[in-house]
């Protein structure tokens, strides 16, 4: 034999060992999340029309949760709730962010000042800490002054690598000009939004997988789909045009699979690197979806909240029960569906126990630990309620909780309290002075809808939940960060 070929052997079982260890050493992570994506906006979750074929076979292969929560109503707090484990008032962010340069809005209430500040411990911190490799690609939403040191950046946050929008894909998702990688304006680019972070995220994880195979990693995938504005691929358009009701819902449609597409593109490559059955992939949304034409811009916004009540921006289920799916072939049973409530707060510390990462002591989490569940044992007992507090929700009972199969939510001053987009030294007295009124409680494991209220009709259970949604929002007021009040400036983003 050879020298060329000894060694060409050599080589090669050298690569089958490397590949073994970590075919069987800490799992990769790939958190998946979509923008205003409704629950019944897959075919996996019921949809007639729309297909989504990646996502029901990621769905049959792996577990599909029915009760899965964002941590928030809207897009800026459910993406600091996911990564950081803690219900996002504790941090500060309470509404989605505006761009600094969007004065109008960003005057408001101090808004130009909110981001998830420096003190907040995140998931990629602490997977890094534990030797993981970082990246993200997509949308971002965690700051008001985006790509400039004032404020945080996704590298502040723990992330190695990184391709992002501050908001939305700009002017639409097709050839969007708006991405920045590590800091750099990339400008003009060719391609819709969800290819284009898919792309990334398979280059990242190719290079990586290739470089340092020995080294575990976890990429977050922010879709800017189907949040408007929406933009699709002529091909998928044109053939929704028979079951959609006008050319705006065909876009629509096509957006979702055109999503589906770009995640096939991900699960082609861990199949190709031979990563896939080592790979835990956990797709959601950051909250339900858009109310058609609730503004202008969102004459394409057909997205649907299936059995649910509400729409995104509000407290019934709608507003934040979302698809839920996790898929980990090395240790997981596919083809089960999951009726127990899950928060993507959920995935922080389920996460760090299975990546074998420390999380700090004093750090006080809202999320629990599931990865019992992601290794095919039983669910552990959520002992900690999840709690959302939306002051500015459409719908007058701002704050709401469930525990188990029940879910109670409440007004403030009986809908008196003014709707607020952040809390400030300013408004702070008002906040405080709030109190829950007018309950309403539903045993949403059978009442999907929440269609009828049981105070009465179950008055045990109503004075418990009763308590605890008072202690939790108690402990909220207590905990939550509250910013200054500062006007906007033109100086407050130099």
């Amino acid at each position: 034999m050879s020298l060329v070929r000894s060694l060409i052997i050599l080589l090669a079982s050298l690569l089958l060992v490397q590949q073994a260890s970590a075919e069987s050493g800490r799992p990769n992570f790939i958190v998946i999340l979509c923008d205003d994506l409704g629950y019944g906006d897959l075919g996996c979750f019921g949809h007639p029309h729309i297909k989504t074929p990646h996502l029901d076979k990621l769905a049959k292969d792996g577990i599909r949760f029915t009760s899965f929560y964002s941590a928030a109503p809207v897009c800026s707090p459910s993406r600091v709730g996911l990564l950081t484990g803690r219900n996002p008032n504790f941090a500060g962010v309470y509404d989605w962010i505006p761009h600094v340069e969007q004065k109008n809005q960003a005057g408001q209430q101090s808004r130009h000042l909110v981001h998830m500040r420096r003190e907040e411990v995140t998931l990629p911190q602490i997977l890094k800490s534990a030797g993981y490799a970082t990246a993200m690609a997509g949308k971002w939403h965690c700051n008001a002054i985006f790509n400039n040191k004032a404020q945080p950046q996704p590298g502040d946050a723990g992330f190695d690598h990184w391709l992002a929008t501050q908001n939305n894909a700009a002017p639409s998702h097709e050839n969007p000009v708006n991405y920045v990688r590590n800091g750099k304006e990339l400008g003009p680019l060719k391609g819709f939004s969800c290819q284009i972070a898919a792309d990334e995220a398979s280059g990242w994880i190719e290079k990586h997988v290739s470089a340092k195979y020995d080294r575990p990693f976890f990429v977050y995938l922010a879709f800017h789909e189907p949040h408007e504005p929406v933009a699709s691929p002529a091909d998928l358009v044109a053939s929704y045009k028979d079951v959609a009701r006008n050319e705006d819902e065909a876009q629509y449609f096509a957006n979702v699979e055109n999503m589906d597409r770009a995640v096939g593109t991900v699960l082609d490559k861990l199949d190709t690197l031979k990563i896939a059955d080592n790979t835990v992939i956990v797709f959601s949304s950051d909250n339900g979806p858009e109310t058609l034409n609730r503004y202008p811009a969102s004459k394409r916004s057909y997205g649907q909240p299936g059995p649910l009540r509400g729409m995104k921006l509000w407290t019934t289920d709608a507003g934040f029960r979302v698809p839920g799916i996790v898929r980990w072939p090395a240790a997981l049973k596919g083809g089960q569906t999951l009726n127990e409530p899950i928060s993507s707060m959920d995935l922080l510390p389920s996460f760090a126990a299975l990546g074998e990462a420390t999380v700090p002591a004093d750090l006080i989490l809202d999320g629990m630990d599931i990865s019992p569940l992601m290794k095919g044992e039983a669910l552990p007992e959520r002992k900690k309620p999840l709690l959302w507090a939306y002051f500015n929700a459409i719908n007058e009972q701002r704050v709401a909780l469930r525990h188990g199969e029940w879910k109670i939510l409440a007004k403030l001053n009986h809908g008196k309290t003014p709707k607020i987009t952040n809390v400030t030294v300013e408004n702070l007295p008002k906040v405080k002075d709030a109190v829950l009124t007018d309950f309403s409680l539903y045993k949403v494991s059978e009442d999907i809808h929440e269609d009828t209220d049981l105070s009465t009709a179950e008055p045990e259970i109503f004075s418990g939940m009763k308590r605890e949604i008072e202690a939790a929002y108690q402990d909220m007021l207590a905990r939550m960060h509250v910013w200054p009040a500062q006007p906007l400036s033109d100086q407050a983003h130099e």
